[in-house]
């Protein structure tokens, strides 16, 4: 238990939170405009990985490592914003998984191929040890973020917050609808467009939880939902 005054306390855990919206809100940004922007580059064609290739590869590199450490920099306001009741576990952790992934996406790069970036194979690429690793990334970020969204969810549901509880479910339904679409259509924009919604929704969360720890709302009034609604 911390020894800070709770303002102090409070003050701090709405800074920590306030760097989930800036990861969140970092990353996004910065893949959007390199998608539309970067020369050789097709979001209907090209994974958003392969933005770490090239000559202009580092800033996407960067994209991955900075906004990963502002995300993990953030579970700690989200463990103290989420105590108590249902989510203050696994909510953080998941949140920190996402995180972590996207630092591991920074540190092994993907392969290059199809024709980016310049002097690239025009085919698929041929897989690495490198590139192999690089794909534990994409699919840590979608696990974590999925089931962060379900803990979430159970959370809302128990304080009556229907309105949220919807956002939480509704968001990782509409990225997966959106992967499953992209590939009958061989559009990868649209995992593209899916991934901006589901990448967005810790910096919502840590959004609601900043204004619920600014407006002092007792902390035992998830824990009374809860306990109301069992």
């Amino acid at each position: 238990m911390s020894t800070l005054p709770i303002d102090h306390r409070s003050a701090a855990t709405v800074r920590l939170l306030a760097c989930a919206i800036a990861g969140s809100s970092l990353f996004v940004v910065a893949v959007l405009v390199q998608s539309f922007t970067r020369a050789g580059f097709d979001p209907r064609v090209h994974a958003l990985s392969m933005l770490a290739l090239g000559d202009l590869g580092w800033i996407q590199t960067l994209t991955f490592v900075l906004s990963g450490a502002l995300i993990l920099a953030s579970v700690t306001g989200f463990r103290r914003a989420l105590f108590p009741g249902r989510g203050r576990i696994w909510g953080p952790v998941l949140i920190g998984l996402f995180g972590a992934g996207l630092i591991w996406g920074g540190l092994f790069p993907t392969d290059a191929g199809l024709g980016f970036p310049d002097g690239a194979p025009a085919g698929m690429p041929e897989p690495t040890v490198i590139g192999t690793l690089h794909n534990l990334s994409p699919t840590l970020i979608a696990v974590s973020l999925v089931a962060a969204c379900i803990v979430l969810a159970r959370r809302f549901a128990g304080m009556k917050r229907w309105g949220w509880m919807a956002y939480c479910i509704a968001t990782p339904v509409v990225y997966l609808l959106l992967g499953f679409v992209a590939f009958p259509l061989g559009d990868f924009s649209w995992v593209l467009a899916g991934g901006a919604i589901i990448w967005v929704w810790p910096a919502v969360i840590a959004w609601d939880l900043i204004r619920e720890v600014r407006g002092g709302i007792p902390a035992a009034s998830a824990r009374s939902h809860e306990e109301a609604a069992a």
